[in-house]
This record gives C-alpha cells, structure tokens and sequence, in this order.
C-alpha cells in the first residue's frame, strides 16, 4: 500500500475547528449492482477525541476497494471499536426501483445518521444535563437546541445526496441534520470516511453471501462471489432464469 492511500484526520480537524462537536463519514457501496441493497456506512467520532483516534487509527487502514477481502475482514471488528459510533443504513432493490438510486443513497445515508445519531446523543444528554428550573416551555426549547452537538459530514464523491434527501417524505427525522461537505476519493484520504468503507462493505458483503447460501434460487446467481454486480456469470444466470426479487428490475440486466 502506498503512503498517499493512507488516510488521516486533516479534513476532520478542519471541521472540528469549524465548531462541529461531531464529525461522521460516509460512503457507499453496492451502486453500480444489478442485485441487492446498497448501503451507506457512517463513522461517527467525538471532536475532542479527533487526536486520540488519530493516533490509534488501526494499521493497513484505506478504501475498501484497496484492500483484499481478507483484509476488510480482520479490520471489521476493530473499526466498530474506533469509532464512537458506526452504522450501516440501507435502502432495498424495491426502494431503488421507485426512487431511483441517488434519493435510495441519500435515505440510505440518513438511516445511518439517524443510528448514529440516536447512540450518541444519549450521552450528550448526560453530560449537558437536561433543565429542569425553566417553566417556559419556549426557553427549555431554546436552551436544549443550544447543547445540542453540531454534526459535521464528509461524504465520499462529488455529489452531496445526504442534504438533497433531508425532510424528504422517505426520510428519517435525524435529531441533528448534518452539514455535509463532498470530498472526491474521501476513502483514500480521510480516517472516518475509510473507516465508513470497510464496514459498509463487509456488511454488504456478508448479507449478499449470506442470500446466496439461504435460498438456492439466489445462489445460481453466484452472489456469493459477485455480490450481485455485474459479472458475466451472473448476466448469464439472468438470462437464463430470468430476474428474481431481490434484482433491480427497473435497470437493464442484460
């Protein structure tokens, strides 16, 4: 692995001074597939915590894409235990036949918010201590959006789908909407979204394996080695038994 694939904190500490209290990253994985969900990966990690977890960042880190396997696997564990919070929001191959896959990502991504949102904030609670004196509804109201943590988002690519889903009618409520800055190859150059990759794409990939092993009407599609892309193997399984339930029919398969 080269020494520009690994990732740091630069763009998450320029956050961090920007007054966010939380950073998440995120990216996707299971776009182009013609079979299956696809699913976007958040990592969540506290500001004040950015130097620590900088310097325990665990070794081989980078864009799941760079990484075997084998790899991603030994990683998966010991990334859930880095980051403060991670979640994996998906959105099925039904969903993206209505909505088409950019709004699927973006509800994906706000799924994945909102759990990650939800196991946080519940300690900031705590800490910030909910007020108790103030008999104006208005002024408790006030007094908790002003302890509340801003979040701060780096989201892998070009295009910020995260903020075009919000307050969408598919959309989960998030406590806290995020601002969410784009940067291009972000798993390759920043800790949170790579750590974001590896866990989004385990997930899948185990959930795409874990199909093909449970129904032998999916397996003929070999998703246990394709994970329901594209390969010659699976188009020629297509084309000979037709689509199943989990495709996205409203694509061309063939």
């Amino acid at each position: 692995m080269s020494i520009s694939a690994v990732p740091t904190f630069d763009l998450e500490e320029s956050l961090a001074r920007e007054g966010y209290s939380v950073i998440v990253g995120f990216d996707e994985v299971g776009r182009g597939s013609l079979a299956g969900p696809v699913m976007v990966g958040a990592a969540a990690f506290l500001a004040q915590r950015l130097p620590q977890a900088a310097r325990s960042m665990p070794h081989y880190l980078a864009d799941s894409k760079m990484l075997t396997e084998r790899r991603r696997e030994a990683l998966y564990e010991p990334l859930q235990q880095w980051a403060d919070a991670w979640a994996v929001g998906s959105a099925t191959s039904a969903e993206i036949d209505e909505w088409g896959i950019s709004h699927a990502l973006g509800i994906a991504a706000l799924r994945a918010l909102d759990a990650v949102e939800r196991t946080l904030f519940g300690a900031f609670a705590d800490a910030a201590g909910t007020p108790t004196q103030q008999t104006e509804q208005t002024t408790l109201d006030a007094d908790w959006d002003a302890r509340m943590p801003r979040v701060g988002a780096i989201l892998d690519g070009p295009s910020d789908y995260i903020t075009k889903a919000l307050g969408t009618f598919e959309a989960p409520a998030v406590p806290v909407p995020a601002h969410v800055v784009t940067q291009v190859k972000g798993d390759q150059h920043c800790g949170s979204v790579a750590c974001a990759a590896v866990l989004a794409k385990v997930t899948r990939d185990r959930l795409m394996t874990q199909l093909a092993d449970s129904n032998p009407d999916y397996a003929r599609y070999g998703w246990a080695h394709n994970k329901g892309y594209g390969s010659q193997a699976h188009k020629a399984a297509i084309a000979q038994y037709g689509p199943c339930d989990e495709h996205r029919t409203s694509w061309k398969l063939l």
